[in-house]
């Protein structure tokens, strides 16, 4: 038997039997881009859902993963949570306001890459709320996992309680909160009467398994296209798939994926993790033109190039309505803003 189509309600209801921090402003917006999509040609009517207007230190969507983070941190009993990233990571910067907010120490782990190391952007926030920064020569992926873990082991040896980057126990976490957004996204298209044709977000990891979750619990058939900011060590489509399980296993419920169900396209990461593009600076600079609205330089301009080359390629019907959910980044902007600003 197939799993049910759900309400937004009900996923709202299962998504409720977890532990949970009331962290982020909620919902966030949804709002028509006219002068963008005229732009763009074909047609199309797009969206954008706000989420970098979550709050938690200048937002994004990584405030929505740590309602469920933090709050399993909190009802674990933890005291200190051991995290880490890239220097400009925007996940580190709201993982460090969210433990300002809920009283936990926060120690962070930047893995250096290419990234310089003043106190600029992303990390100059992190300063800010009081998070602990180390820095660290780790790749990002399995080396840095390995090396957080280590990490939570000395500090538990120290007799303290670390909740640390564990992801089988955190990504699905975070991936119910997507779930929850997508139920969000489909009462204000309700509420205007429409459905979406499509839906874009930049991820490759805990939003994208969460939105191609959420889309299959409200029985949406239109594509999910995960435009992944980087290359994983491993299969991203399998892991998704995998990861949206565990989720939906966690919220108690039947639903489940195949690798088939996701749409996860790698082919926008270049020049590289964590590097600009120039088409995701094109359509960085059509959004702030034309709407002002900001991205950030990186993971969702890219997600944004996807969508624009998609409808000017044709992909796309007359009067299709497309919904690219901004899982924010600005404060990236002030880091290297010679990586942003038009050629002159």
């Amino acid at each position: 038997m197939p799993a049910p189509v759900l309400t937004p309600a009900e996923v709202r209801a299962a998504a409720a039997r977890l532990p949970r921090a009331r962290l982020a402003h909620l919902p966030t917006p949804l709002e028509e881009l006219p002068r963008f999509a005229a732009r763009l040609g074909g047609g199309v009517r797009v969206f954008v859902k706000r989420d970098d207007c979550t709050g938690l230190l200048l937002g994004g969507n990584k405030a929505r993963h740590n309602e469920f983070l933090l709050g399993d941190a909190v009802a674990d009993g933890c005291d200190l949570v051991v995290w880490g990233a890239g220097v400009q990571s925007n996940n580190c910067r709201q993982t460090a306001a969210g433990c300002a907010k809920l009283g936990l120490e926060c120690r962070l782990y930047l893995s250096r890459g290419h990234y310089r190391t003043e106190p600029q952007g992303n990390l100059l926030l992190d300063y800010l709320v009081g998070a602990h920064v180390e820095f660290t020569d780790a790749a990002l992926g399995p080396e840095l996992t390995a090396f957080l873990a280590a990490k939570a082991d000395e500090f538990r040896r120290a007799g303290r309680r670390p909740y640390y980057w564990n992801p089988p126990r955190v990504v699905p976490l975070a991936a119910v909160s997507y779930a929850l957004c997508v139920a969000e996204i489909a009462e204000q298209l309700a509420a205007l009467g429409l459905a979406p044709d499509a839906l874009y977000v930049s991820s490759a990891g805990a939003t994208g398994s969460g939105v191609a979750l959420g889309k299959a619990l409200l029985g949406w058939t239109c594509p999910a296209r995960l435009i992944c900011p980087m290359h994983w060590p491993w299969h991203i489509p399998t892991r998704t798939a995998d990861d949206a399980n565990a989720a939906a296993e966690r919220m108690g419920l039947p639903h489940r994926l195949t690798v088939s169900d996701v749409d996860a396209d790698e082919g926008y990461v270049a020049p590289g993790y964590g590097l600009p593009s120039p088409a995701g600076r094109e359509a960085l600079h059509l959004l702030a033109t034309t709407e002002a609205v900001l991205t950030d330089p990186v993971y969702s301009a890219k997600a944004l190039a996807a969508l624009v080359a998609d409808v000017r390629g044709g992909r796309y019907r007359p009067g299709s309505v497309l919904v690219f959910i901004h899982t924010g980044g600005v404060p990236a902007i002030f880091a290297e803003p010679e990586k942003v600003l038009p050629e002159r």
